[in-house]
């Protein structure tokens, strides 16, 4: 048992949202109590303490759009043109999964989900490819999340654009995984269906697809209408939009993750909020890639679910918020949006989303959730109280404060040292294989 306190607790329960000297009580896998330090304390005299030295004690932050093998491109030379996103997909991120092994698959992984725990993120749901290395790819992944101690979901991104072969083999690799999760019977690991796009992806995909996942109870992770070139496509191939053909394929339900939807117009709003699905904003992403700003706040006031992703561009969940609440009121022209819409898709949003995947509480500190938990390392210098901390942590906080990482009540980094992990050999050995894969792009 685990009592973490000596700090300024920051619940995300609406019921009891701040406490000033708080503490969070750990049994297990599971928070028991949140109250005062001193008197929980005293009421668990036999547990350790894990002491937050006056900082912010947080819910641990959850990414819901991920590509974990993204980050072997840090660093890398681009060849080739980058004007638009057709570029930069054609140029940059396909010639990179590509040129993945599982060997680079697996290293990524680990820097990534290092990279995640060291920022305070406990959950990470991921949307993977690598066309010459699909089969067993999304295991070797998922034991990398397995040994480093992190929840995780994951699925392959199904296309049409190295094959049919492939995108057949794409298909296999969801549904074998997603049966592996299930064998494991956990709310540490879930699979998704994962497709890339609707412009990568025929009609004889989509069926084969929907064929695959008639006995199978879990949501699709899909990019949509990401770029211009999503629209276009739809409209020109089949004489319709995005959301209107890939619902016809029965794509958008209660668990499924509709990524980005930047080029979308109110019908197919409508069709996004009547499948009760869930739409994944990445502000930084669709910033990096020109490719236009997400109507996430007009998602919002119609009622629809949006959560809020990185896409690969970061594993800062904080960073992501502080974009989000800047972008849309320099788009929109308005100083008064972003400031609850931004923490409502990742402190919010976000929770209800993994609630969806794994069945569990997490993202809230509470009696009966998940204990999952991030310390930050931040003294206010105004005060703090159950008004404003929401902006304390965008203007405080930085995903780089977390000091400590808990995750289903296990230490995953503490005073800001990752637990049983040889962190630099890690980095040594992804740093040697991430070379090599470079000069495999470049070939």
């Amino acid at each position: 048992m685990y009592i973490v306190g000596n700090g300024r607790v920051i619940t995300q329960d609406d019921k009891n949202p701040y406490i000033e000297n708080g503490a969070v009580v750990i049994k297990e896998d599971e928070i028991i109590e949140v109250g005062n330090f001193s008197d929980l304390r005293k009421k668990y005299s036999d547990a350790e303490i894990i002491d937050a030295d006056d900082g912010i004690i947080m819910p641990g932050l959850i990414n819901t759009h991920m590509h974990i093998y993204s980050s072997f491109a840090r660093g890398m030379d681009i060849k080739g043109s980058t004007r638009n996103f057709d570029e930069i997909l054609k140029n940059l991120w396909w010639k990179v999964d590509k040129s993945l092994s599982l060997d680079d698959i697996e290293y990524s992984a680990y820097v990534t989900y290092m990279e995640s725990i060291k920022n305070g993120v406990t959950t990470v749901i991921d949307h993977h490819a690598s066309p010459m290395a699909i089969t067993g790819s999304l295991e070797r992944i998922a034991k990398v999340a397995d040994y480093l101690g992190i929840r995780t979901s994951l699925c392959y991104e199904v296309s049409d654009r190295d094959g049919i072969e492939k995108a057949e083999e794409g298909i296999r690799e969801n549904v074998e995984f997603i049966k592996y999760a299930d064998r494991k019977n956990s709310d540490m690991i879930k699979g998704m269906f994962g497709i890339h796009a609707s412009f990568t992806v025929s009609n004889e995909t989509l069926e084969k697809c929907k064929k695959a996942m008639e006995n199978i109870d879990v949501g699709y992770h899909i990019h949509v209408a990401e770029g211009i070139t999503d629209l276009n496509d739809a409209q020109e191939k089949y004489g319709k939009r995005v959301v209107k053909r890939l619902n016809e394929y029965g794509i958008f339900k209660e668990n499924t993750i509709a990524v980005h939807c930047i080029h979308i117009n109110d019908y197919e709003l409508d069709i996004l909020k009547n499948s009760g699905c869930n739409v994944i904003h990445n502000p930084e992403s669709n910033m990096g890639n020109a490719v236009g700003c997400s109507p996430a706040i007009k998602m919002l006031e119609e009622g629809l679910i949006v959560g809020l992703g990185t896409d690969g561009y970061t594993a800062d969940m904080i960073e992501s918020l502080k974009v989000a609440n800047i972008l849309h009121k320099h788009e929109l022209k308005d100083p008064t949006v972003g400031w609850k819409e931004a923490p409502l898709m990742l402190f919010r949003n976000n929770r209800e989303i993994i609630k969806k995947q794994f069945g569990c509480n997490t993202g809230i500190l509470k009696k009966g959730a998940k204990a999952d938990i991030a310390i930050f390392d931040y003294i206010p210098h105004t005060e703090l109280n159950e008004n404003n901390y929401n902006s304390h942590i965008i203007f405080g906080i930085s995903g780089r404060g977390a000091t400590t990482t808990i995750c289903n009540g296990k230490i995953l980094m503490k005073k800001r040292k990752l637990i049983n992990v040889d962190e630099k050999s890690i980095l040594e050995k992804a740093r040697t294989i991430s070379k090599q894969m470079w000069k495999s792009v470049e070939k």
